[in-house]
């Protein structure tokens, strides 16, 4: 089936999606489980860019790759779609955070939060970043100095840590202690997978509920919250101090806010809730996103070197300002690339709170819509070569400029992530001075590097490559 055509060029004859048969949906519900990228990308190559499907065998669902109908449902007619129960069933672990929360409250929650992530704030954060950055990279440098020049590192390993040290100093003004950051992160992909499993397999919930498998991972999910609490009423108490000056951070921002029309602060489990929400997001996604652009940096010397050399063009040595990140635009190429390449939001859901039509397709009330980013990513019909790493594709002035909604690393419409730019930003920063200290080389002879999407794309196991001193 061809691309479903714009809403100017609608055919006036509705129509039926293909459909994958209910038992065909089951029979593949433990590949899907395993590994959904092939199964969906075989759907789609199979019946269409938009095709019904029942996941796990169970729930109706409405798979599709076309922009055009992803612009529809994220951006105009964004109003008429929620997240579905499937990302509120998330909620469960990490509360009613911007990721979870639905209408007029989101929208609330949302504006108040947006100050704390405006531009100049993130400009300000820019220090941090760096710092943090030239921390965690330094013993790398030493070690590589003592032992011939280079050294081996897990690149997941190493980029977890270091967005996670860069959002606890951006929302808490405290450094984690190793062991914690570890067991935080620990519990974040425990629980992920978890939740992951029991959307992919609903059939096994019986199973799950019978094994304690849901109270253990609420049992996870109250530690987790209960350490960040403790940093919140430790802060809390703090500020109650005579004489107090509260650190300028984002926990500060979310204390310090008040809603416009009664005056009040948010409650304290709100302010956990949207603490943990910028905490889990705010690595999360930056972490898989260098883990992926490390290894392909690691494949690509080529774009290395020139993004190196740029460097050392505009910047002479120094390290560079939030300024100087517009004239170093082949790291910030990179980034983009990598993105397209390996989504971390690979796939949202929504669903249809009223009747609704696109372009002949009657949608009924309550319709699950499944908005595959990972393959509109790879769509050759919006992609030259889609499976090669290209960060010219997002140079100005590109050969094919990129179709609306057919590159949506951080969502779009109203919905748009909030933390885009302290995200883009911060991997900027790290390419920057990672390639600035270090050559990153492949080391041969490891097993093949795949994928596990959970809610975010992830290396089904770590991998390493070798850092060798630059110059």
């Amino acid at each position: 089936m061809e691309t479903l055509k714009t809403e100017q060029a609608a055919p006036k004859q509705a129509f039926l999606l293909p459909r994958v048969p209910r038992w065909r949906s089951l029979l593949r519900s433990f590949a899907l489980a395993k590994d959904p990228l092939p199964v969906l990308d075989a759907t789609l190559a199979r019946y269409g860019d938009t095709v019904e499907l029942f996941i796990g065998g169970v729930e109706k669902s409405i798979l599709t790759r076309d922009p055009g109908l992803t612009q529809h449902i994220l951006q105009k007619n964004h109003r008429n779609y929620a997240k579905s129960k499937f990302t509120q069933g998330f909620s469960r672990y990490i509360g009613h955070g911007l990721l979870t929360n639905e209408g007029p409250d989101w929208l609330r929650q949302r504006r108040l939060i947006q100050p704390g992530f405006h531009r100049q704030r993130v400009a300000g954060l820019t220090g941090l970043m760096q710092e943090l950055t030239a921390e965690t990279l330094a013993p790398l440098a030493a070690q590589a100095a003592s032992g011939g020049g280079a050294v081996a590192v897990p690149v997941h390993e190493l980029m977890t840590r270091l967005t996670f040290r860069i959002i606890a100093r951006s929302v808490f003004s405290t450094n984690f202690p190793e062991a914690e950051l570890d067991r935080l992160a620990g519990l974040i992909t425990e629980i992920q997978a978890f939740f992951v499993r029991s959307i992919r397999q609903p059939y096994l919930k019986p199973w799950f509920r019978l094994r304690g498998q849901f109270r253990y991972h609420d049992a996870l999910a109250a530690e987790l919250r209960a350490q960040l609490g403790g940093y919140i009423a430790r802060r809390q108490a703090a500020n109650q101090q005579p004489n107090a000056t509260p650190p300028d951070d984002l926990l500060q921002m979310l204390l310090d806010v008040r809603y416009e029309d009664t005056g009040e602060p948010m409650t304290s489990d709100r302010v956990l809730d949207e603490a943990l929400i910028l905490l889990i997001a705010g690595h999360e996604t930056s972490a898989n996103a260098l883990t992926w652009l490390t290894y392909l940096l690691a494949h690509h010397p080529g774009e290395a070197a020139a993004i190196r050399t740029e460097m050392n063009a505009v910047l002479a040595g120094r390290p560079p300002t939030f300024e100087d990140l517009p004239r170093l635009g082949k790291a910030l190429f990179a980034v983009q690339e990598a993105m397209r390449r390996y989504p971390p939001a690979w796939m949202v859901d929504r669903v249809a709170l009223a009747d609704d039509a696109y372009n002949g397709l009657h949608i009924p009330k309550g319709t699950l819509f499944s908005l595959y980013f990972y393959g509109l990513h790879h769509d050759e019909k919006y992609w030259d070569a889609p499976a090669e790493f290209r960060p010219a594709r997002f140079a100005p002035n590109p050969a094919r400029p990129v179709q609306p909604f057919a590159y949506v690393p951080f969502g779009g419409g109203p919905r748009l992530c909030i933390g885009m730019q302290f995200a883009l930003t911060e991997m900027q920063l790290v390419t920057l001075e990672l390639l600035r200290r270090f050559e990153v080389q492949w080391i041969a002879g490891q097993p093949p590097v795949t994928m596990q999407p959970l809610i975010t794309l992830r290396p089904r196991n770590d991998f390493q490559v070798r850092l060798r001193l630059v110059g």
